[in-house]
């Protein structure tokens, strides 16, 4: 991971000096008591710099049984989180126990959703287009004749590693390198690394499309803003078309804490924009390589049993 973190560096022209240690992970850091102020870069904008892990089991969307609950009571969270022990202890069958990483606690304000708005904190509709763009796209009998028919996720191109970011099964941290002039946000599913210019330059031609879209940064007083556009017709997050744009804050509140949120602004597929909140906290581990599309046997897999029924039924 360092070496590639280097070669990132290497490659943006960064100065080495101006990234200190965050490329050799954030154990230097970890010393520092929570209540520190976060610190800052020679060019005093906020150091972001480090490994940040944000799993958590708050669902994105608000459970229906809660309908416009807001919060959870604390008896509430700990109930949910029981529950969600459970649910996942069924499931070992299909992932092995420590496989799966979603954590084992709601965030700490007791939110019930990663969804902050709409209030009722649930995704909005899609609109009437992206309904039958959806339904047009489903996958047929014939989606296991060929790898490229398949869902991006199962090819390893993009599996919520972003933009946006949301916490998943496993895999859940990214590490972020910073200079003047870019910004580099790697993420460890998939491991794919965006670099984030910060120069002023404009978007790409909308001819050009990008599996995970185009990314230009600025700062707005102590908040990171990174606005991605030119997403492929593929990449289709809850719905998305081609037309999103995705505007993530990254806010450091504190040395332990990276406050994380972002909006998705997609008017050809969704009825309202809707913005997704939630904090990243500081880790000392180390963040290793996922060879996703190297080990992706169940790829091979679906398409092996696919003629194999094919044989058999003939």
């Amino acid at each position: 991971m360092r070496v590639l973190i280097t070669a990132l560096i290497a490659a943006i022209g960064i100065d080495a000096a101006y990234v200190g240690t965050a490329a050799q992970g954030s154990k230097t850091e970890a010393a520092r008591p929570k209540s520190a102020q976060p610190p800052r870069t020679p060019d005093g904008h906020p150091d972001l710099q480090g490994l940040w892990d944000y799993r958590t089991v708050t669902p994105l969307e608000r459970p229906r049984d809660f309908a416009d609950k807001e919060f959870f009571t604390d008896a509430e969270a700990l109930a949910f989180e029981k529950r969600n022990a459970e649910r996942l202890d069924n499931v070992v069958a299909v992932h092995p126990p420590g496989w799966l990483d979603y954590g084992n606690k709601t965030l700490s304000d007791h939110r019930t959703s990663l969804i902050v708005d709409p209030p009722n904190g649930r995704v909005p509709p899609l609109t009437s287009a992206a309904k039958a763009r959806t339904a047009a796209n489903r996958p047929d009998e014939k989606a296991a004749d060929d790898p490229e028919q398949r869902i991006p996720q199962e090819r390893c191109l993009v599996f919520g590693a972003g933009p946006p970011m949301v916490p998943g099964p496993y895999n859940n941290n990214v590490q972020i390198v910073q200079t003047p002039n870019a910004v580099v946000i790697m993420n460890e599913m998939i491991h794919d690394a965006r670099i984030v210019p910060m120069d002023g330059r404009p978007h790409l031609s909308p001819s050009i499309r990008l599996w995970l879209g185009d990314s230009r940064g600025r700062w707005e007083n102590d908040t990171l803003v990174v606005e991605t556009t030119n997403f492929t017709d593929h990449t289709s997050f809850r719905g998305s078309d081609q037309n999103l744009r995705v505007i993530e804050r990254f806010t450091r509140p504190d040395a332990d804490t990276l406050m994380y949120e972002f909006t998705i602004d997609d008017p050809t597929a969704f009825s309202a924009p809707w913005t997704v909140r939630f904090p990243m906290t500081r880790s000392s581990e180390q963040m290793y390589e996922y060879a996703c599309h190297e080990g992706n046997f169940g790829l091979l897999d679906i398409l092996k049993g696919a003629r194999f029924d094919e044989q058999k039924n003939k």
